[in-house]
């Protein structure tokens, strides 16, 4: 099912004006006198323009085309347990966490063939519970310099940001030393809806998204962290000064449980949602949006001031987790649907309705990630208590897709 909202339209045009007016500057503001300067210089020559325009083209990317591919080109891992978070380091390795085990595991990716998965070691304090437990992890931006990850953890009290520090060098097993807490007292689900996906942002702020533990007003409370995009500044914890709310890290709300979370060509930021009983959602996120939650699922929110998603699917196709963009357009890993769905992009606009690939092929799919330009890492999810695992599972698989 397909969704092609008047919102997604209307902020496709006040993203593509600056260029259209000639701004330039990063708050959409045109440089002081750029008026003046406009009314009395000279008309640019046609080589001129002729450059501009080529310019213009290099910083546009080309609409995606209608149709995809993707193939599973070997698989780096196998029997993982409750793999959960998926990160990318800098030399090609990956680190896989365990939702319930509360540990995360390193794979060696240099010979494309499953074998060398080593324990790097545990996270202190996670106490897995239904949805909750060790969840989403993120590199640093500056990994290669200083080390640190970042990890989303269900305790006993709450759900955290712990950062952590990688020592290769060290013993299997004692490889890991956990820091204080970025961010404690995220509200944690007894069973359910627990979010748990964190990421770096082209801006350097680090992004959480939080579920509404099961109680659905939450979403709406400004006051709560729960049923939201958390925008952090990972310096101190709080929040950035151009937040929506500078004295809040709520970057948009009305969530009921956001775990994929990426950031298209031009730096948008999409999130992929489970619905309830209706609709699972695509949504592109606006700062200060409110995506409608409990008050209303799926499409035609808008009137009621509330964004509508870009694409829906009955939760039987999807129940979304992980979320990558490869190739002018986002993929989406889905659980309940056990199929990897592909929705090409022009902008902030799909050019077509979604493909799906691998349906049924590998069970449940957890997480996705875009590692260079044409290959995705993809984590199936059988052993999660949901699924039906078979003696290999679960795996680290590698694609090449377009």
């Amino acid at each position: 099912m397909s969704a092609r909202p008047v919102a997604g339209s209307l902020l496709a045009l006040a993203l593509a004006l600056p260029l259209l007016v000639g701004c330039s500057s990063e708050d959409g503001n045109a440089p002081s006198g750029a008026g003046d300067d406009a009314s009395t210089a000279p008309s640019e020559s046609p080589a001129e323009e002729t450059g501009e325009a080529s310019r213009e083209a290099e910083r546009t990317p080309e609409a995606a085309p209608a149709e995809g591919s993707a193939e599973v080109t070997a698989t780096l891992a196998e029997n993982l347990r409750s793999p959960w978070g998926l990160a990318a380091l800098p030399d090609g390795a990956v680190l896989v966490a365990s939702r319930d085990d509360g540990t995360l595991s390193l794979v060696d990716t240099s010979d494309g063939e499953p074998g060398t998965v080593s324990e790097v070691g545990s996270v202190p304090g996670v106490r897995a519970n239904g949805e909750g437990g060790l969840l989403g992890l993120t590199p640093d931006p500056a990994f290669e310099t200083n080390n640190r990850l970042y990890a989303y953890a269900t305790t006993a009290s709450d759900n955290r940001i712990i950062p952590l520090e990688l020592d290769r060098e060290a013993p299997e097993g004692e490889r890991l030393t956990a820091g204080e807490p970025l961010l404690d007292g995220i509200p944690r689900g007894e069973v359910i809806h627990n979010g748990g996906g964190l990421a770096f942002g082209p801006d350097g702020m680090l992004y959480a998204t939080t579920g509404d533990v099961a109680d659905a007003r939450l979403a709406q409370d400004p006051e709560s962290l729960a049923g939201k995009i958390l925008r952090i500044d990972p310096a101190t914890g709080g929040p950035p000064e151009d937040n929506p709310d500078p004295d809040s890290l709520v970057y948009s709300l009305g969530h009921r449980n956001v775990q994929g979370l990426a950031w298209d060509a031009e730096d948008r930021l999409w999130a992929a949602e489970f619905g309830n009983d209706t609709w699972d959602e695509l949504n592109l996120i606006e700062p200060g949006g409110n995506y409608g939650w409990p008050e209303h699922e799926g499409e035609g929110g808008a009137g009621d001031g509330f964004v509508d998603p870009v694409e829906v699917w009955p939760p039987s196709e999807a129940s979304p987790s992980g979320l990558a963009y490869s190739g002018g357009a986002l993929w989406m890993a889905t659980l309940r649907g056990e199929r990897l769905w592909r929705v090409p992009l022009d902008g902030a606009e799909p050019v077509a309705e979604p493909e799906s690939f691998l349906e049924g092929e590998y069970g449940r799919l957890r997480g996705v990630l875009a590692v260079g330009e044409d290959e995705l890492l993809l984590l199936t999810n059988e052993t999660d208590g949901r699924g039906s695992p078979d003696a290999e599972d679960d795996l680290l698989l590698r694609l090449r897709v377009d």
